[in-house]
């Protein structure tokens, strides 16, 4: 039988990142650096990976979607694909934390820290005990805590990895976003439209 083909995925920062996984071996992967026009290369840039892989939509077994902490919209770019995708195809939607990704097979304790904007970091200690969850800060100005450790994988195959180990787990929530702050565009200041009934 052949091994699962887990598809992952990720636009929570400047970039659009995407692999494809059967089993633990990585088929294709992609990494691009992109300030803005993630919507618009998501779905392009997936089916150039499924194709590299030689792999049908149909085939899929998992999908894994970065939730983030990151960018508020990119972070929704990638659970509303995953979602969609997801609920087409008739399987499992699994989000993994970016801190967690990062944290892949790392020995534990330790701490991970994934750059964000205006030079600070967004990071996580990991390990029996420790419960701790995402927070951001400039680097320097961290807290004491366990040693500060480079992820071993790439971003998506992280995230395809995860998606792979939890596809037979029961009850898995549907990805929704981590957000560490609220989103930088202010409320609209008209009142909405009365809606009769």
């Amino acid at each position: 039988m052949p091994e699962l083909l887990s598809l992952g995925f990720d636009t929570s920062a400047a970039h659009c990142a995407a692999a494809l996984l059967q089993g633990e071996r990585v088929l294709a992967q992609r990494h691009e650096e992109m300030g803005r026009g993630q919507a618009e290369r998501l779905f392009p840039l997936l089916t150039e990976i499924m194709a590299e892989g030689g792999v049908e939509w149909s085939e899929l077994g998992a999908i894994g979607v970065g939730t983030g902490p990151g960018n508020f919209t990119g972070i929704r770019i990638a659970v509303s694909a995953a979602r969609g995708l997801a609920l087409s195809l008739g399987i499992p939607a699994i989000g993994v934390g970016l801190t967690e990704a990062a944290a892949l097979d790392l020995p534990r304790p330790c701490r991970v820290a994934v750059p964000s904007r205006a030079g600070e970091v967004i990071w996580q200690d990991f390990g029996e005990g420790i419960d701790s969850q995402p927070d951001q800060g400039a680097l320097h100005a961290l807290p004491p805590g366990p040693p500060l450790l480079a992820s071993r994988y790439p971003l998506a195959v992280a995230i395809a990895i995860i998606a792979r180990q939890r596809q037979g787990l029961a009850d898995q929530p549907r990805p929704a976003p981590i957000y560490l702050r609220p989103a930088d565009a202010a409320p609209a200041r008209d009142r909405g439209p009365v809606i009769l009934p």
